[in-house]
């Protein structure tokens, strides 16, 4: 095994410390355990809807099969929001935030490479979110593919607190990652690149559903893309550089339909401008050569919005819904005319399997290289200090991606 000049001055450190302790002198104190002396750190807790406080908590020492990471920043996700109005999933005092990355300080004895068998070492940067499912989930043991069905998904940030662990969430100075969890080095990454990985293996995943659905995706395919949000402008990011060259952007906001645009969507439609589904959908339609579009994502979280989608997808062809990700309500669809007449192919994406995470940053990556200006979906930051400030804004749909930096 390698180890580099800082891990073996803490080697040598941490004998000296215990050839020199006196024989009452059984445990070690949190200053002796954890690199730098901490004793604490602070996160922000959602104790109640629309209430989050900034707690010091103690830091305790890390077993041999977890890591301790100092939280760089983390992007403010629809669920967070979601979570911030309503508490909807009950998870309340919660430290919330997945879409995160930080710097390693201190690896436990028995970790050694992360989910991908890169090496891991103390000063790495890193990104994670799903812990692995139980060894009872009958999903994951029949089909490992389908583990993000699993009912005991567990996701960081949206973990019930602990009582000897309250790092369990990005919108705090520290994580703790626990064994079992995939983890992943990004250390060529920027910073604001590396916030927009969780959200990338979202659309990443929803791509493969598409795929796996039958769908024809290439270079002639005229895809539709409805809602841009971060997600939906992924989407369209993700799209462009898998190579479609015909992708319509549907918003009501000119702002994000400009960004759609410069992430590669040719043409722009905002729903305002129509007196209805009818005549927007006659829109997409004189856009695709009076056939309708083959392909659509919804990406709104809005039952209305996709019932229309149907009218908007020629027959013969596909819906790939990713936007419901907490339960909306219900909308009406027309069997007949909407799907059996169609023969329309409709599938569903929920969240990404964890080792979706090494496309979802090959993505990012090659965004970049061909131009496309991904990291500008990061329109806001504010410190911890301002947490409750940044929901606000994303509450009020202002800019795209609104990121908290932890400092």
């Amino acid at each position: 095994m390698d180890f580099d000049n800082e891990q073996v001055n803490q080697i040598v450190s941490n004998v000296l410390r215990k050839v020199n302790r006196g024989p009452s002198d059984t445990n070690e104190s949190p200053d002796e355990t954890i690199p730098g002396g901490q004793k604490s750190g602070r996160a922000a807790v959602l104790k109640a809807p629309r209430q989050l406080e900034i707690v010091e908590f103690p830091l305790r020492q890390i077993g041999p099969d977890e890591i301790l990471v100092k939280v760089e920043a983390c992007g403010v996700c629809g669920t967070d929001i979601h979570c911030y109005k309503s508490d909807p999933f009950g998870l309340a005092p919660v430290v919330l935030g997945h879409e995160g990355t930080g710097e390693v300080i201190e690896v436990g004895r028995n970790v050694q490479m992360d989910s991908v068998g890169k090496p891991v070492r103390v000063g790495d940067k890193i990104v994670t979110s799903i812990l692995e499912t139980s060894d009872s989930c009958m999903i994951a043991k029949y089909n490992p593919l389908k583990s993000n069905l699993c009912d005991d998904l567990r996701v960081y940030g949206l973990l019930p607190d602990e009582p000897q662990n309250h790092f369990n969430g990005y919108f705090g100075e520290y994580l703790i990652i626990r064994p079992e969890s995939s983890v992943f080095v990004v250390n060529e990454m920027s910073v604001d690149l590396r916030c927009l990985i969780e959200p990338a293996a979202v659309v990443c995943h929803a791509l493969e559903r598409a795929k796996n659905s039958g769908a024809t995706l290439n270079f002639r395919t005229r895809v539709v893309v409805q809602g841009c949000g971060p997600i939906g402008l992924l989407m369209i990011a993700v799209l462009r550089t898998y190579g479609i060259n015909n992708i319509i952007a549907i918003d009501g906001n000119e702002g994000r339909l400009a960004m759609a645009q410069s992430l590669g969507a040719d043409e722009l439609i905002n729903y305002r401008d129509y007196a209805g589904i009818d005549e927007m959908a006659a829109k997409v339609e004189s856009l695709t050569k009076g056939l309708g579009a083959h392909f659509g994502f919804q990406v709104t979280g809005v039952p209305i919005a996709f019932s229309n989608l149907f009218k908007c997808i020629r027959r013969g062809g596909g819906i790939c819904e990713v936007g419901h990700f907490v339960d909306g309500g219900e909308c009406a669809i027309n069997p007949h005319k909407d799907i059996c007449r169609k023969e329309i192919t409709v599938t569903g994406s929920w969240v990404y399997n964890s080792f979706e995470y090494p496309n979802a940053y090959h993505f990012l990556q090659r965004a970049e290289r061909i131009g496309l200006p991904v990291a500008s979906l990061i329109t806001h930051k504010f410190p911890l200090d301002r947490i409750q400030e940044a929901f606000e804004v994303n509450l009020r749909q202002e800019g795209v991606k609104v990121v908290v930096e932890i400092t």
